[in-house]
C-alpha cells in the first residue's frame, strides 16, 4: 500500500470504528456474512465483487461479495465471511486486515440475514477461484462505483457498472459503505 492508500485505510477504520453497526435479530432468517474487499489495482482503490456461477442454489449468476451461510463451527460470523472467502476465491485469511463492518441487512426473497465486513487485501493476489461458487472476478475502482450509484422513485438502489449490474442486497451494502466513506 502506498502513502494515500494507507490514509484512506485509516479513515475508513476510523469511521467504522466510531459508528454502531445495526444488527437484526430474526429467528426465520439465516445468519450469512460477506466481505466487502478493497485493493489497490492500478493506482486506485478498487471492490473485489464475484459473479456467483450458474451453479449455486441462490442467487445464480447475480453479482455478490465473497460470503455465505454460517455454519455450526463458525465461532462467529467474521469467521463465517473469511471461512466463505477461502472457499470462494482462496482468501487467506493472514492477508484480509479487516477494518470494520457495516449494518445486518436482509434479503427480501430467500430469508438471509447478512453481516457486511470490509477488509484490505493485497493485490496482485493469488486468487484460487472455486468454479463450482464463482464464473469471475470483477474489480471495480472505487471512484467509479461512486458515480455510478442510482436510487429509483421506489428507494431500489442499482449501479451499472462494467457491463455489471448490482442490485439487491449487494446494492444495499455497497451504498451504505459509499454513504459512510466515500462522500463525507
Amino acid at each position: 500500500m502506498n502513502r494515500s492508500s494507507l490514509c484512506i485505510e485509516e479513515r475508513i477504520a476510523e469511521i467504522l470504528a466510531s459508528r454502531e453497526f445495526r444488527r437484526i435479530r430474526d429467528e426465520k432468517l439465516a445468519p450469512s456474512a460477506v466481505l466487502l474487499l478493497l485493493l489497490e489495482k492500478e493506482g486506485e482503490c478498487n471492490v473485489l465483487f464475484t459473479r456467483r456461477s450458474e451453479k449455486v442454489a441462490y442467487h445464480k449468476g447475480e453479482i455478490s461479495f465473497p460470503g455465505g451461510t454460517a455454519d455450526p463451527d463458525d465461532s462467529d460470523l467474521l469467521h463465517t465471511a473469511l471461512r466463505e472467502g477461502a472457499e470462494e476465491i482462496g482468501l487467506d485469511q493472514r492477508d484480509v486486515r479487516i477494518l470494520g463492518r457495516l449494518d445486518d441487512i436482509f434479503t427480501l426473497t430467500t430469508g438471509f440475514v447478512i453481516t457486511p465486513y470490509v477488509g484490505i487485501i493485497p493485490y496482485p493476489y493469488k486468487f484460487e477461484i472455486n468454479k463450482d461458487e464463482i464464473s469471475e472476478l470483477i474489480f471495480v475502482p472505487l471512484r467509479a462505483i461512486a458515480e455510478e450509484c442510482r436510487v429509483e422513485d421506489s428507494g431500489v438502489t442499482h449501479f451499472h457498472l462494467q457491463d455489471h449490474i448490482i442490485w439487491g442486497a449487494t446494492a444495499r451494502i455497497l451504498k451504505q459503505f459509499l454513504d459512510l466513506t466515500y462522500r463525507q
